[in-house]
């Protein structure tokens, strides 16, 4: 099977027979014009998808859409980790029906919960990791971050001591997601600038963070999407000209 026929046989199961007109076009556009037209491996449009739908509290999409992620090329531990991940950015009063709708949807597939252990820290050095991770990834300008206020010590042992450290997605997919659930979020357009610029950086460069908008327009409609395609555009400027800097 595959994205295409997996997604329009859910959708038209659930809406031909009351809306035949609406899912005629809500199939041929989110399912066969835009996985058409987007050139992204089959995982990297699930795990974006995964994460803009808790970005913008899809639930019942989710619900819908988890399988077909399942059947096409992502497994269950990578989409736990986009669930988990999500409770740093979105919040876990937002996240928390999305708990029993992935366990739900995973047993019934057979998949034994828990599933084994992804975490590398302890409560114990989860700060200090979470610094390591940080400056890795912004620089060394992160150094003692955490002793800068209280919601930058969260920042640091909870986003990236909890989270970032964690097995099962790589810095680049983890990335990725967090630039969908900033996104889809809306409203938080100078933190979607921050990430867009560690993604390009990288190696999610430009074209690629384009394309995984494209996949989602579908999902969290166009206004979203246009500003996001805009804090792309400055993002990979601002890049380009630092890049420039060093050179000259």
């Amino acid at each position: 099977m595959s994205i295409k026929d997996d997604a329009q046989r859910i959708h038209a199961n659930l809406l031909e027979k009351t809306d035949p007109e609406a899912v005629e076009r809500i199939n041929h556009f989110a399912f066969d014009e835009v996985q058409a037209d987007v050139d992204l491996p089959d995982r990297a449009k699930m795990l974006s998808m995964l994460a803009y739908l808790l970005g913008m509290q899809g639930v019942d999409e989710h619900k819908v859409m988890l399988p077909v992620a399942l059947d096409n090329g992502v497994s269950p531990v990578e989409a736990k980790e986009v669930l988990y991940q999500a409770v740093d950015y979105l919040g876990l009063g937002r996240v928390f029906p999305f708990f029993k709708a992935t366990n739900d949807i995973l047993t019934a597939r057979g998949v034994d919960l828990p599933l084994a252990s992804q975490a590398t820290t302890t409560m114990e050095n989860r700060l200090e990791k979470g610094e390591e991770t940080q400056i890795r990834l912004f620089g060394p300008q992160m150094k003692d971050f955490a002793k800068k206020g209280t919601i930058n010590k969260c920042l640091v042992d909870n986003c990236f001591g909890d989270y970032y450290t964690r097995k099962g997605l790589d810095d680049r997919d983890r990335e990725m997601v967090t630039f969908c659930y900033i996104a889809a979020q809306g409203g938080c357009e100078p933190q979607l600038l921050a990430h867009a610029q560690i993604n390009i950086k990288l190696g999610n460069d430009k074209e690629f963070l384009m394309k995984i908008i494209e996949q989602n327009v579908p999902f969290i409609g166009h206004p979203r999407s246009l500003n996001a395609v805009t804090v792309v555009n400055q993002a990979d400027e601002a890049v380009m000209v630092k890049i420039r800097e060093l050179i000259n």
